[in-house]
């Protein structure tokens, strides 16, 4: 045990080391007045902390052979990403919940096809990270897609009334806004897949090619990183709009007034 303490705190001198990058950045953060050098220090030291934790945690669960252990990592991330999803489209009734299950639907089917299609195999040191990556990503854009899907419907509130006042349905009087929405949100994935390789390596394949692996491995993990964020963040971003739609309007197909009338 005090063998591995050794090797772990060894470990951490280049992490440590590279916080001087941090350091200059509140250095100029501060020369520039931007007051930026207190929230700079504890972002930094938090995630410090929270990845310190998060690996004794993966160390523990990639030790175990109960496939329990990944369902409940995985169901806390999902947790965590539909809380903070919903915080930024808070004006959404029961926010949090529809980012929760729109981004459960998404990340959970792509995992299930991955799975089925022999791509990865169910371990915890697979599923896992995959896991990460696809809910951190569908976090983004279903969180995206709710907050402007309920701001275009406020900014064009009169022309969804009179669509309903002329017998459109709520989809069918949404349509527009709802195609925005998703196009906003989904714009940053399929752009980061058309550039991938050309402007940056991404951090799966630059990982493996940094811990050894061969760059023809890495390019082929990265293309499967790569399909499975647009599956996930399409689906979650999908399915969040389709579980709005009940907050936003009433059972008579009117727009629900209190949704839209916070600023």
């Amino acid at each position: 045990m005090e063998e591995f303490w050794i090797d772990f705190l060894k470990g951490m001198l280049k992490p440590v080391a590279a916080t001087s990058v941090v350091l200059m950045a509140v250095a100029l953060s501060f020369f520039q007045g931007l007051g930026l050098e207190w929230e700079m220090f504890y972002a930094i030291t938090r995630a410090f902390l929270q990845l310190s934790v998060i690996g004794f945690v993966l160390q523990f669960i990639f030790s175990q052979k109960n496939s329990g252990w990944i369902l409940l990592a995985y169901l806390f991330m999902v947790s965590i990403a539909g809380y903070t999803a919903g915080q930024r489209a808070k004006h959404v009734p029961r926010g949090k919940l529809v980012a929760g299950a729109s981004i459960l639907a998404g990340t959970s089917i792509t995992i299930f096809m991955l799975v089925v299609l022999n791509v990865f195999p169910f371990t915890p040191r697979f599923i896992i990270p995959v896991a990460g990556m696809m809910v951190g990503n569908a976090m983004t854009v279903t969180g995206v897609a709710m907050k402007r899907l309920r701001d275009d419907i406020k900014i064009q509130q009169n022309l969804v009334e009179t669509a309903l006042a002329l017998g459109a349905t709520p989809r069918q009087a949404t349509l527009q806004q709802v195609k925005r929405a998703l196009i906003i949100a989904l714009s940053p994935v399929v752009d980061n897949a058309k550039t991938v390789g050309l402007i940056s390596l991404p951090g799966a394949m630059t990982g493996l090619i940094m811990g050894g692996a061969s760059p023809l491995e890495a390019i082929q993990l990265q293309i499967v990183v790569m399909n499975m964020l647009i599956g996930a963040s399409t689906v979650s971003s999908i399915t969040s709009t389709y579980l709005c739609w009940p907050a936003f309007f009433t059972k008579a197909y009117q727009l629900e007034t209190k949704v839209f009338s916070a600023e």
